[in-house]
């Protein structure tokens, strides 16, 4: 298996880290900025001997490298700074996802694609409209990086371990994501019967905000550990073609009430990508705000 990774800053190369030392495929790492991609697979080769990984990891900024790849991630664009919303990322990163698009289906047009770069729901609506690949193959990396942030903010409230929480966090990848409490259990028992709801929402809004927190914290640059992890668990379960389900950006055509346009659902992940939109019994408020984050999607579409 081939994985070529597009962008080589901090989410791409510690991408590359985690597929590498996995050995579950050989790694391409593409940029623009010559040298870079270059000296940081240099970095993770010399790491290879005392880590113990040996597949192949190439630095390069020519997209004929990645010919063939079987999943591609999308990384490339401008990161958040602080005080700066993902709608103000529309216009300058859209830019380049068409041309890393462009490339990418003359040279791996049976691809996966999971895009990264921000904002993450129109991107890959936008990375959909421009390949021309099949809707089960463009996937945005977005409600698996939410719902871990959720497990870890409920974790460490509850004073369980992560394995111990069931959640799963929907929509767009943004203010208006949905926590399911509906879907959320402690060691079992259904989170509403743990704490009240002013304390409920309080939770909910620091997964919200947990993705700016971190931002304002670096003061320049954005998160990559968590964002790298949770682009792995999703290439994991591509591979493994375990059925396994996760929240992803994807295109709804009718699932929950929503059409045409990409925001986070539950899906099952196999070796073609996504198998299919899981139904989930949420409840009816629940189903309203997945709706209206729909919405928000859309608008930002339509600045494209």
């Amino acid at each position: 298996m081939k994985i070529s990774i597009i962008g080589s800053g901090n989410v791409g190369a510690t991408l590359a880290k985690r597929v590498a030392e996995s050995e579950l495929a050989d790694c391409v790492l593409l940029d623009v900025v010559k040298g870079v991609p270059q000296g940081k697979a240099l970095d993770l080769l010399h790491a290879a001997p005392s880590v113990g990984y040996q597949k192949k990891i190439t630095g390069t900024n020519d997209y004929n490298d990645t010919k063939g790849s079987d999943i591609v991630v999308v990384t490339a664009g401008f990161p958040r700074q602080p005080g700066m919303s993902r709608g103000d990322l529309v216009k300058k990163n859209g830019s380049i996802i068409k041309a890393v698009i462009k490339n990418i289906k003359t040279t791996s047009p049976n691809a996966i694609l999971i895009i990264i770069t921000n904002p993450l729901d129109a991107m890959a609506y936008l990375a959909y409209k421009e390949s021309g690949f099949d809707k089960s193959r463009v996937i945005g990396m977005a409600g698996t990086l939410d719902t871990t942030r959720f497990k870890y903010i409920l974790a460490s409230e509850f004073g369980v371990k992560y394995k111990d929480v069931e959640t799963i966090v929907l929509g767009q990848h943004g203010p208006s994501m949905v926590p399911l409490l509906s879907h959320t259990r402690i060691s079992g028992k259904p989170i509403t019967e743990m704490a009240k709801k002013d304390k409920l929402e309080e939770l909910k809004n620091k997964v919200r905000e947990s993705g700016a927190k971190i931002v304002g914290l670096l003061g320049k640059g954005s998160a990559y550990y968590a964002p790298s992890a949770a682009c792995f668990e999703m290439i994991k379960a591509i591979v493994a073609n375990n059925d396994k389900i996760l929240s992803v950006s994807c295109l709804a055509q009718g699932e929950y009430g929503i059409s045409g346009v990409f925001t986070g659902l539950p899906v099952r992940l196999g070796r073609k990508g996504i198998k299919e939109i899981v139904k989930l019994n949420i409840e009816a408020d629940e189903l309203k705000a997945l709706k209206e984050s729909a919405d928000s999607v859309k608008e930002m579409i339509s600045t494209l």
